[in-house]
């Protein structure tokens, strides 16, 4: 096999090897292990408890490094065992490519050389879905991937379902909740979390008909990213999202903070007063336990600013929850009546508000709503005077 010598020094010199996950792909691994023989002999195979003649065409690439399952564990299951064998050989990167056929070795040599300018860089192989014979559920899936990694990262992608990749092997997570296809999805998303780059690259891409075997079970899988989606969007909004407006926060300070994210973002005056009230009303509105989960995704919904939003939505900071309960108890007494009158004043205890919730849910809605109109005018026509203030100068 004559080896590309420049590209197989540069693997060597980064320590890169490409994993190849295989499981009853017998008509198409042999070209594949071939093609990138022709690159490196870096290639850690893993038979994922293929029935087909997989094991014989692998007793004549011994000199590989190969890891056989008894029974066919899924892909996650394959990649994650490829990773660890990396790490144990003390490779820093594995590039993973299908054995069906689908990808390219001639590629090979252009994540290299991102890798080499960029560093630890999570890179994404980014197809043609438009080109011939590209399955239509192929299409849509990666679609419909590409959304979620966005909600649940505030990255876009092109392509967020293509096995071939490069992975910086220090710098992803550990550990996973998932094991087959979805692992994919999982492994981008959490890495994303963690700060690492997670970018695409243009790459070729084949799909015969005649030679390609799929083993993507459309509802099992589907059913199973769905699941892990619904995890992911719950962990973002829940933590991920949270954690990092506080990070920023504290990094920049509360002054700089304003300065920056509402005084001299991109956003028009009325977009920013209205991620403004918006973040105030659901702040003070009785969603107790879920105004963060609330907060972005109708800052998504309304496609208003996310972070000025959850900014405000901390309205009701624990110094100002009392006021806020008797605010909406007091407004509430206005509109509905009890037949245990509230006294309003310091003895007030949670028994009492809990004879008078009616008035409270109430109450608390009006205020939401006043508070959020009142901040949302008032916001605009102080950005507006600022605004017209730097155009004089």
């Amino acid at each position: 096999m004559n080896t590309h010598f420049p590209e197989a020094e540069r693997i060597n010199q980064l320590k890169v090897c490409i994993i190849v996950p295989t499981y009853n792909n017998h008509k198409t691994l042999k070209r594949v292990l071939d093609s990138v023989l022709q690159y490196t002999s870096n290639i850690i195979v893993v038979n994922d408890g293929s029935t087909d003649t997989t094991g014989q065409i692998l007793e004549s690439y011994s000199h590989l490094v190969q890891i056989h399952h008894p029974k066919n564990a899924g892909k996650g299951i394959a990649l994650r065992n490829g990773f660890k064998k990396a790490l144990e050989l003390n490779y820093n990167y594995a590039i993973t490519i299908d054995s069906d056929g689908q990808h390219f070795a001639s590629d090979i040599p252009d994540f290299i050389s991102i890798l080499e300018k960029e560093g630890d860089v999570l890179l994404i192989g980014s197809r043609n879905m438009t080109q011939e014979n590209v399955p239509k559920k192929s299409s849509f899936g990666n679609k419909f991937s590409n959304f979620w990694f966005w909600f649940e990262t505030g990255h876009k992608l092109e392509d967020t379902q293509s096995g071939y990749r490069l992975y910086p092997l220090q710098k992803i997570p550990v550990r996973y909740f998932t094991n087959k296809f979805e692992f994919e999805i999982e492994v981008i998303v959490r890495s994303a979390w963690k700060n690492i780059a997670v970018k695409n690259i243009p790459i070729q891409v084949l799909y015969d008909p005649t030679e390609r075997v799929s083993h993507f079970r459309p509802f099992k899988d589907f059913t199973r990213i769905s699941v892990l989606n619904t995890v992911l969007v719950c962990i973002s909004l829940f933590y991920i999202k949270p954690r990092d407006f506080f990070r920023k926060l504290k990094k920049k300070g509360l002054k700089k903070f304003l300065l920056e994210n509402v005084l001299e973002s991109n956003d028009s005056n009325a977009r920013k007063a209205a991620s403004i009230a918006l973040g105030v009303f659901i702040g003070i509105s009785p969603f107790w336990g879920f105004q963060t989960v609330l907060v972005i995704a109708l800052a998504v919904l309304l496609k208003l600013n996310k972070a000025i939003a959850f900014a405000f939505s901390n309205v009701s900071f624990p110094p100002l929850i009392p006021f806020v309960i008797y605010g909406s108890l007091k407004i509430g007494s206005y509109f509905i009546t009890s037949d245990k009158p509230l006294i309003l004043n310091m003895d007030m205890t949670l028994v009492d508000i809990q004879k008078n919730i009616t008035q409270y849910l109430v109450g608390s809605f009006i205020l939401a709503t006043v508070m959020a109109i009142l901040f949302g005018v008032t916001s605009y026509l102080l950005l507006t005077f600022v605004n017209n203030l730097k155009h004089k100068k």
